[in-house]
């Protein structure tokens, strides 16, 4: 199996192996892998190169440990391309999955100084505020916490927000989306949202804050999600 002449390391042509047997479902998604002993001995090679190969592909995302339980293969993660403006709903269809989404919670609400600056609301206007969970065969992916102006939606309700709210705009609305601004940045999931988002209380989560308007430069949504970092990953195309 490997070739101790070559020029190429043992512990990449190891992490070879083990992809090939991950990628022919050897090794199957949630499953463990052998120990590091046994693969060692299965590869006649020092426990010490086999963890270095082990440690690469969690960090490239194809393996997960649990401590004292011992290493498993991963779901692999969705790709979501850092362009264009599409919806979650969008997202998942592109990839042949069905999302879902649960409302915890829908109300009228007066938002936060800084959430009504990023609206370009005046003191004291509501927002209908709703929180859901967003999922994709029905496992969690993400949770959203979204501000919408009640002014510019005033017959919005916790039943046509069960779907895709771009869908909503220019299907039912017949209004045009025009750009959004979008931050991100790496967390500690909140202990509230583990339990949502089924994942341990020290996972890593992506947080995703996203302002998006209309065609006419009309703020109609501000959006904050938390995405499972061990399911979602995002790319970009860099331009010179």
């Amino acid at each position: 199996m490997l070739d101790k002449n070559s020029h190429i390391p043992i512990y990449i042509q190891i992490e070879e192996v083990l992809k090939q047997r991950i990628y022919l479902e050897e090794y199957k998604i949630g499953e463990n892998i052998p120990s590091e002993r046994e693969l060692s001995v299965q590869f006649d090679v020092s426990r010490m190169t086999v963890r270095q190969s082990i440690t690469n592909l969690v960090n490239s995302g194809l393996l997960y440990r649990e401590k004292g339980r011992g290493t498993y293969v991963a779901n692999p993660k969705l790709e979501q391309p850092l362009m264009g403006l599409t919806s979650f709903t969008e997202d998942m269809r592109a990839r042949g999955m069905e999302p879902t989404s649960k409302v915890l919670r829908f109300e009228k609400i007066v938002p936060p100084l800084d959430i009504a600056g990023d609206l370009m609301l005046e003191r004291g206007e509501e927002v209908f505020f709703v929180t859901r969970i967003r999922s994709a065969d029905s496992k969690p992916m993400a949770i959203e916490r979204t501000y919408i102006p009640v002014k510019v939606y005033p017959e919005l309700d916790d039943k046509k927000i069960m779907g895709s709210l771009y869908a909503l705009i220019e299907a039912k609305f017949h209004q045009k989306i025009g750009n959004a601004i979008q931050q991100m940045e790496a967390a500690i999931v909140a202990k509230e949202d583990s339990k949502y988002l089924q994942i341990n209380n020290t996972a890593p989560v992506l947080i995703i804050k996203r302002t998006s308007y209309l065609a006419d430069g009309v703020p109609f949504e501000l959006v904050r999600s938390t995405y499972r970092a061990d399911r979602y990953k995002f790319i970009s195309e860099i331009k010179r």
